[in-house]
């Protein structure tokens, strides 16, 4: 999820399955671009 103020501590907000969201390092995670398909499947799943 996007977050500016995080971004510029050097953090992540990441929403678990359960719609909660937590900060974490970034460097904790690797960043992969997806294809626009991907992308729209994954996002729709968690929307159901």
């Amino acid at each position: 999820m996007p977050d500016k103020d995080a971004e510029q501590d050097g953090d992540l907000r990441i929403i678990d399955e359960s719609g909660e969201d937590y900060l974490f390092p970034a460097e904790y995670f690797v960043l992969a671009e997806l294809p626009d398909e991907a992308a729209r499947l994954l996002i729709s799943s968690f929307a159901a």
